[in-house]
């Protein structure tokens, strides 16, 4: 099949969600409300544009003078002065449009493209042009006008608008793409979220996706269940088996962990999962780097906790066997999250991974719908790129069974469930480890009593302890 030509936004993120980048030659709508990021998302794209040997012609039917556009934008890392009046020239048709109209400005916008040779023509201000069209009729006219000479003169088109144009709008049925920007609230965290409504000719990642902006400009980050519905490795099912890092434990699960599986490990505060996470981590060598992606306590907490176990976390740090991946309670975009924890696996040739913990990642999503499907493909791709994954989730009850639980479809997708809690024997509390689940092999399902001391960590069968009960354990 036949693949149009393209031209790269620069926009990171975004030419991965369009599928190769905006179509050359073609004409897009840039919509949203005042400071939603489409004057920076344009610049970007221009100044990006320019530096790939391009030029670019703006053209502004607002009153906002462009020394002012200038100073804003000059605060981004796209800006480069240099090449403002060489590769991207700046022209008003304010002044023209109150004088001369809707012609004027076409006649203005046609003189300029010539005169510049551009090849990307930025509008801004289309709601201004529209406000001054005395029908539907002469709006059209108006588009299909510039679109023409750009056309001839082989130039990709943006529109910017404030106004949210309807879809069934003689300016959307004329363009070929429609990009829109919104802020909404979550809470009392503001979120902003890019759509591609339109894309004509070419296919594109529909849907919502999250942005940022950044002294870098916009940065798209795409649904990751979207961009990962198929693994970029082929899943090879493997046999091998490495330590938990507790040798108990191997014991117990059948003589370890299986290469590349996945392992959730529930429980509530100070029942030791950090602990035996850190045990995991902390197996780490050369052939089997690890990562530690952490939402509660930094590398420094970690390194203390590790050293009061014996675990030598700050040496394997150090010898670069050991990452640590900390997510500040600021970072709230689960995508941008998930995107740079699988670079550091990628560029790090990480085994390990800890995932301390899955609540403290699903908090950073307000979709919950999203869940299931999202952790769906993050641990599919872990398993094609050979990773072995131990994850938490910690529960609010403290002692005994607890009452809420991981619901079953993201329980489902995991290979092992091990569950910790506190059970009380005499005047004494204690940790109880049970094996719910082993993914194709057998396992020791006895309740074990998890003891940390100066010695490390080990299981003993809580013989004592009364009824353990845990094949009721509640779903929600």
């Amino acid at each position: 099949m036949k693949q149009l030509d393209r031209l790269l936004s620069g926009v990171k993120g975004l030419d991965e969600i369009l599928h190769g980048g905006l179509v050359a030659g073609a004409s897009y709508i840039i919509q949203g409300r005042p400071g939603s990021g489409k004057t920076i998302l344009a610049n970007q794209i221009a100044f990006h544009h320019a530096r790939q040997g391009g030029r670019v012609l703006v053209a502004t039917l607002l009153s906002e003078s462009h020394e002012r556009l200038l100073q804003f934008m000059s605060t981004l890392s796209f800006f480069e002065g240099e090449r403002v009046g060489a590769e991207i020239s700046y022209v008003s048709a304010f002044d023209t449009l109150e004088e001369e109209g809707l012609d004027g400005v076409v006649t203005l916008i046609r003189r300029e493209i010539t005169r510049h040779a551009a090849t990307v023509l930025i509008v801004d201000g289309l709601l201004t042009a529209r406000s001054r069209a005395e029908n539907q009729i002469d709006t059209k006219r108006f588009i299909a006008e510039l679109q023409g000479h750009a056309a001839f003169a082989g130039c990709t088109v943006l529109f910017l608008t404030s106004a949210r144009i309807d879809d069934s709008s003689p300016e959307h049925t004329m363009v070929d793409g429609v990009v829109e920007l919104a802020e909404h609230m979550v809470g009392v965290r503001s979120m902003r979220r890019l759509q591609l409504k339109k894309t004509r000719g070419t296919g594109a990642i529909g849907g919502y996706h999250d942005f940022e902006i950044t002294d870098d400009g916009l940065v798209v980050h795409p649904r990751l269940e979207t961009i990962l519905a198929d693994p970029t490795l082929e899943d090879r099912p493997r046999r091998d088996r490495i330590s938990s890092g507790v040798p108990d434990l191997d014991r117990v699960m059948g003589g370890g962990l299986a290469l590349s599986s996945s392992s959730l490990l529930i429980g509530p505060s100070g029942s030791g999962k950090t602990s035996l996470s850190l045990a995991f981590a902390a197996e780490a060598s050369r052939q089997e780097p690890s990562c530690f992606l952490g939402f509660f306590e930094n590398a420094s907490r970690l390194e203390m906790k590790g050293a009061a176990l014996g675990l030598d976390i700050e040496g394997l740090r150090g010898a670069g066997v050991l990452h640590m991946e900390w997510v500040s309670p600021g970072e709230k975009l689960i995508d941008a999250i998930a995107a740079r924890l699988l670079q550091t696996i990628r560029r790090n040739g990480i085994r390990r991974l800890v995932i301390d913990s899955i609540g403290g990642l699903a908090r950073r999503c307000p979709d919950e719908d999203r869940m299931t499907g999202f952790f769906a493909a993050l641990f599919q791709e872990l398993r094609a790129l050979d990773v072995t994954t131990l994850a938490v989730w910690e529960t609010a009850d403290m002692v005994g069974t607890p009452s809420r639980a991981p619901a079953p479809s993201i329980a489902s997708i995991m290979d092992n469930l091990l569950l910790m809690r506190f059970q009380e024997r005499g005047a004494e509390l204690k940790r109880v480890l049970s094996v719910l689940k082993v993914r194709d092999s057998s396992y020791d399902a006895t309740a074990q009593e998890f003891v940390i001391s100066d010695t490390g960590m080990h299981l003993t069968p809580a013989f004592g302890f009364g009824q353990v009960q845990t094949t009721d354990l509640p779903r929600v």
